[in-house]
């Protein structure tokens, strides 16, 4: 078997702002195997390394253009050139009607000098950090609301795989994952756009209706067969892999033998050693449950350090 990956989920989220360039560049000092990088357009067409299409979530917007939300009082990335967005200031994730923090014991919110990165930027970010320490960090965008995006105007997929082309992302043998929800672009990206690099389908719970993707369908053996036509792997709920009971214990579903029956790898999302499944005991046992005993081919982690370390202790017990 081969030894899974771990993935710096939007880089070392636990410890400084998501998606900032430093949150990758502790991921990869941490040993993080590839660095995800969520990826939506801003008006100006550029893809942006942000989670969401809405900025007020992580970004001082509503304070430094206070006129520019929408209808819905949401303020848009797409709805702002690159040039306006690098004026923002990146925070840890907080709720923007109150000011809590979605986590309170991370990064304090509203601390520090941290900026928005475009696709480009990051990755030649991360291409100088491997250049540099000599361990080659991978990466792992995904394509963010495609169907949304047409509706606003831009063909986000296609502009995510041109930056891709660009930095010589374009094979199976790159060290690239490129993943997105939407069961349908995932088919375009392969047959209609030609993506030639490694695909995931990630997947969620019920239907999804802006996309159309039935995620319960996704997770049948039919689904996984249909799925494993375009797509090299699947990412879906660590809920889905592994549950807890009130004692502590824990059962492994069948979705890993279905999916690995169709030679798809699994990437679960997200360990988070802060706020695990209700009823596991420890971050160890999650851990532990999702690679000794689901047999788990990668794991999306907030803190991709002790991922990494856990998988160092297995391979010196072996």
């Amino acid at each position: 078997m081969k030894t899974p990956i771990v993935i710096a989920h939007r880089g070392a989220s636990a410890y400084v702002p998501e998606h900032t360039l430093m949150a990758k560049a502790i991921a990869h000092a941490f040993g993080a195997d590839y660095l995800e990088q969520d990826v939506v357009s801003s008006k100006d067409g550029v893809p942006l390394v942000l989670h969401d299409v809405q900025i007020d979530t992580v970004t001082n917007v509503a304070s430094q253009f206070p006129k520019r939300q929408r209808a819905d009082g949401r303020f848009y990335a797409i709805d702002f050139t690159v040039d306006e967005l690098k004026q923002l200031n990146v925070s840890e994730r907080f709720d923007p009607r109150s000011g809590q923090a979605a986590y309170a014991n991370r990064y304090p919110v509203g601390e520090g000098d941290f900026r928005i990165a475009t696709l480009d930027e990051e990755i030649q970010f991360i291409k100088n950090i491997n250049h540099t320490t000599g361990r080659q960090a991978g990466i792992y965008p995904e394509i963010k609301r495609p169907a949304w995006h047409r509706e606003q105007g831009y063909d986000l997929a296609k502009s995510v795989i041109d930056v891709l082309g660009k930095h010589g992302y374009s094979s199976k043998d790159d060290r690239c994952y490129l993943q997105c929800f939407d069961e349908a672009e995932v088919k375009r990206l392969r047959e209609e756009l030609g993506y030639r690099g490694l695909l995931i389908q990630l997947i969620r719970h019920g239907h999804d209706e802006e996309s159309g993707t039935d995620y319960k369908r996704l997770k049948t053996r039919e689904g996984l067969a249909d799925a494993a036509k375009v797509a090299d792997g699947i990412g879906p709920s660590s809920g889905d892999i592994v549950s807890w009971s009130a004692d502590g214990n824990f059962s492994i579903g069948d979705l890993v033998k279905h999916a690995h029956d169709c030679g798809l790898d699994v990437h679960p999302w997200t360990f988070r050693a802060d706020s695990l499944p209700k009823n596991c005991p420890s971050a160890d046992a999650m851990l532990d449950a999702c690679f000794n005993h689901a047999k788990i081919d990668g794991l999306f982690a907030d803190q991709p350090d002790l991922a990494v370390q856990f998988l160092h202790s297995m391979t010196l017990r072996e």
